[in-house]
């Protein structure tokens, strides 16, 4: 990928709660409309391409919540967690569509076949790891063909229909790009067949080559070609010096036992084998940073994408680098708590970063537009403007 080839930069909604301190009631969060538009607007202003919304039992509902948020955004993003197995393809449909249509196509589906067994159970699915994804498949063969206009009738394992059809059109033809992330063999085989974008965690760079590369290889064999991004979190500072020690806020021990002991039942596809959500480390504090800059202690306190890159605004961005040279051109972020780290994520990095959507003459006062008086800071006796910073 060409160096400065413009990036997409997602940041996430907190639909579970936000603070500053992970597994700690501590300064803790609640989650209500006001919060959550407060994070939505600021990704909005800044110039962060979309927010990614989680699902799961411990979440509010993701279509909920994205929906309530088309009114009091422009040109914000919302990456929407879908479960085949939760829905009818003829109903998730007809949500794509809608949704589609009231936001003028800002949406986007993250597609989510995995996760935790006791998740899943709750929500009464009882599917194999291998069930759900030949579950997922089917789905998507019915619910792209009902988006793109088709009356269907489908019998498969898993899912049927006769006379399905979708009557009002998305705004994205034919239907809204579909995210996913997985690491087993039979997730990337999902991947390659039906995704426009994949994800992997934020994993050693070594380790993210490889994954991209296969799912690549199998993307050509079904004729198509994937993009790839990266799912973070991120601790970024004015000095890359306190970074990493100040990261030990994360550190929970009643939190960590609680952890352990839930992905002790069932681990998500990306923890089966050695990665950096607790295995690479093994819980040894002195083994958390797994690459230059990219510290898996989250993964000690919070379930899914447990690895953060830590470091000043530049620092941060060159590993973001690293990973754009492999191919990836979306990174979908999360700062703890999430309004004041989106600001800050925005003010020290994005002014070292290619972006999409955005001029790299404005990164200078980050969220300043064209409308906007810049350099933006406080005059001092009325007189004294402040120089704008050096990138």
């Amino acid at each position: 990928m060409p160096q400065n080839k413009p990036l997409d930069i997602f940041w996430f909604l907190p639909t579970h709660g936000d603070g500053r301190y992970l597994g700690s009631a501590h300064g803790a969060r609640a989650v209500d409309h006001d919060y959550l538009k407060q994070i939505a607007q600021a990704a909005d202003s800044l110039g962060y391409g979309g927010v990614l919304i989680p699902t799961g039992r411990a979440c509010e509902d993701a279509w909920v919540v994205a929906s309530s948020l088309i009114p009091v955004t422009r040109t914000l993003k919302f990456l929407v967690a879908l479960r085949p197995a939760t829905t009818s393809p003829t109903v998730a449909a007809r949500q794509t569509a809608t949704f589609d249509r009231l936001s003028d196509g800002r949406l986007l589906i993250n597609l989510v076949a995995g996760g935790d067994s006791s998740d899943l159970e709750a929500d009464g699915i009882f599917l194999g790891h291998d069930e759900r994804y030949d579950h997922a498949d089917e789905f998507l063969e019915v619910w792209k063909r009902l988006l793109a206009g088709e009356t269907v009738d489908y019998k498969g394992r898993h899912v049927e229909v006769k006379g399905a059809r979708q009557l009002f059109p998305a705004v994205q033809q034919p239907y809204p790009l579909l995210y996913f992330g997985g690491s087993s063999n039979r997730a990337h085989d999902t991947a390659a067949r039906h995704v426009e974008l994949y994800l992997s965690w934020g994993e050693p760079p070594s380790d993210v080559a490889r994954k991209f590369a296969d799912v690549k290889r199998r993307a050509e064999k079904e004729g198509r070609q994937v993009r790839f991004g990266m799912r973070l979190h991120v601790i970024p500072r004015e000095t890359g010096g306190g970074s990493l020690a100040g990261s030990g806020r994360t550190d929970q021990p009643a939190r960590r036992r609680h952890h352990r002991h839930r992905t002790a039942r069932a681990r998500p596809d990306g923890l089966r084998r050695p990665a950096p959500h607790g295995e690479l480390h093994g819980g040894d504090r002195s083994k958390l940073e797994i690459a230059p800059n990219l510290w898996a202690g989250v993964g000690l306190v919070r379930g899914g994408a447990g690895t953060a890159l830590v470091g000043d605004g530049k620092i941060i961005a060159e590993r973001i680098k690293e990973y754009a040279a492999l191919g990836a051109d979306t990174f979908v972020l999360s700062g703890y708590p999430h309004l004041e780290e989106a600001y800050r994520f925005a003010e020290l990095v994005f002014p070292h970063l290619p972006l999409a959507g955005r001029d790299t003459a404005q990164l200078a006062a980050p969220g300043a537009s064209r409308r906007r008086v810049a350099p933006m800071g406080e005059i001092v006796g009325y007189a004294q403007a402040p120089k704008a910073a050096q990138s």
